[in-house]
C-alpha cells in the first residue's frame, strides 16, 4: 500500500509539472553557432545570450542583438517554432558576466561599447547598473525587455 501511495504522488508531481524540463542557463559547445549570423558562440561568452524552448532545446547567440533578431524573426530562423514554445531567455550581465533572465533585464543602446557583431544591446540584471553604464559609456537609452522592438534592433545595424 505504501508503494501505491508513492506511485500516486509521483504521477501527481509529473502531471503538475514538478518534473518539468530544466530551463536553467546552459553553456554552449564549441560547435554551437548563432542561427542569425553563423558565428561560433563559444568564444563570445561575455556576450552570450540564449533562448531555451519548452522541449529542452536551446538556441545560442553571440549577443543580445542577434538573440532579439531571432526572437522577432522566429518564422525566418526557425520556421517550425512559435514564441509560445519559449521557456526561458538568458543574457549575460555585462558587469557580473553571469546569466540573467533576459525578460527581466535592462538593455543599454547607443553606447561606445561594441559586441562581436558591432553595435549591441548591452544587458544588465539591475536597472541601476544599466543607468551607471549608460552614463559611463555614453549610452543613449536604457530599455527593458518589453521595450525592445524590431525597430530598436534594426537601428543597431
Amino acid at each position: 500500500m505504501k508503494r501505491f501511495g508513492t506511485l500516486v504522488l509521483m504521477v501527481f508531481l509529473m502531471v503538475s509539472g514538478a518534473f518539468a524540463a530544466d530551463f536553467d542557463p546552459r553553456r554552449p559547445s564549441k560547435e554551437d553557432k548563432c542561427p542569425v549570423c553563423g558565428m561560433f558562440v563559444f568564444k563570445y561568452d561575455d556576450f552570450l545570450a540564449q533562448i531555451i524552448f519548452k522541449d529542452g532545446t536551446a538556441a545560442f547567440f553571440d549577443g543580445a542583438k542577434d538573440m532579439f533578431k531571432y526572437y522577432f524573426g522566429l518564422k525566418k530562423y526557425a520556421p517550425s517554432r512559435d514564441l509560445s514554445e519559449v521557456a526561458a531567455v538568458y543574457v549575460t550581465d555585462y558587469y557580473s558576466l553571469t546569466p540573467v533572465d533576459g525578460t527581466r533585464a535592462y538593455y543599454v543602446i547607443g553606447s561606445k561599447i561594441h559586441g562581436p557583431m558591432g553595435h549591441e544591446l548591452i544587458p544588465f540584471g539591475k536597472e541601476e547598473d544599466a543607468n551607471e553604464f549608460m552614463f559611463d559609456h555614453l549610452g543613449k537609452e536604457v530599455i527593458p525587455f518589453k521595450g525592445i522592438t524590431p525597430e530598436v534592433v534594426k537601428r543597431l545595424d
